[in-house]
């Protein structure tokens, strides 16, 4: 690993669960101070102490909405001010299935903040601060779901195609700078009891590919310090990754948005996949 400095922080967001809470982990084993970030009243000021009784870090936690562009205005400027950020991790996201019409508009406007406004303006506010330090870094998280479109998800895989295509495109901006920038693009995660059922409901299929938290964030944060500008997790994250490349849009949008569609007509009617962190 690359040394830093001990004054030096990494920001997280989205870390009080799931995907954000294993890379908070994964940072502070590797002896990193922490800056937290995640909605109010959500378990992150027990993180903290957590992370700085265990470890021997220091672990800040900031609460706010990140889907209010103000808020996250605000944070960027709080950390700006008081801290030296080496590294930044858009982790921050969320979406669902559902039938497009039947979606709540503030449900696709929170996909829309928190996927694409939060991950750009938060980058944008704090490149300057990344870029005094002696070597810095992003890591974004995108999804498998980014390199297809998929009916009953709609907006969200849009989303994570921005993230996906922000990401690289700011790597080529930076490559010859202090900054790097990486994406990696999961595909199932087992974050909670429930997405874990269903992914175990839809047998090999489901499960192939799928993996827990913690490896992703460990996985992540090894190949983000030997500078691998695209993370692929494993083996059939990559052949899933191959596949949804070569097979024509017109045979596996279908397929995937068939998949998404029997999903739903199985699900009880009050269920609703409104996630912190990725769905499938």
């Amino acid at each position: 690993m690359n040394p830093v400095p001990s004054n030096s922080f990494c920001v997280v967001t989205g870390a009080a669960h799931g995907l954000g809470r294993a890379f908070a982990l994964e940072l502070a084993k590797r002896h990193l101070n922490t800056l937290l970030v995640d909605l109010p009243e959500n378990g992150l000021k027990d993180l903290c102490a957590q992370l700085s009784g265990e470890y021997g870090i220091s672990s800040r936690c900031f609460e706010c909405d990140l889907t209010r562009k103000e808020e996250v205005i605000a944070l960027a400027g709080l950390i700006n001010e008081q801290y030296s950020v080496f590294m930044l991790i858009n982790n921050a996201g969320t979406g669902g299935s559902v039938k497009f019409e039947e979606a709540p508009v503030d449900y696709l406007d929170k996909i829309i903040q928190l996927n694409v406004m939060a991950t750009t303006v938060l980058t944008h506010q704090l490149i300057p601060n990344l870029l005094k330090q002696e070597r810095a870094y992003i890591l974004n998280v995108s999804s498998m779901a980014a390199f297809s479109p998929i009916g009953y998800k709609t907006v969200y895989p849009a989303s994570k195609v921005f993230v996906h295509y922000f990401s690289r495109s700011l790597y080529q901006e930076y490559k010859n700078t202090n900054l790097f920038v990486s994406v990696v693009n999961p595909g199932p995660m087992k974050t909670n009891p429930d997405v874990t059922r269903r992914i175990e409901k839809q047998g090999f299929f489901g499960r192939w590919g799928s993996m827990v938290p913690e490896k992703v964030a460990e996985i992540s944060i090894r190949q983000l310090f030997r500078h691998d500008s695209l993370i692929m997790l494993s083996l059939a994250n990559g052949i899933n990754w191959l596949i949804l490349k070569l097979v024509p849009i017109y045979i596996r949008l279908p397929l995937l948005s068939l998949a998404v569609k029997r999903e739903l007509e199985n699900l009880p009617p009050s269920f609703s996949e409104h996630t912190n962190k990725k769905p499938a």
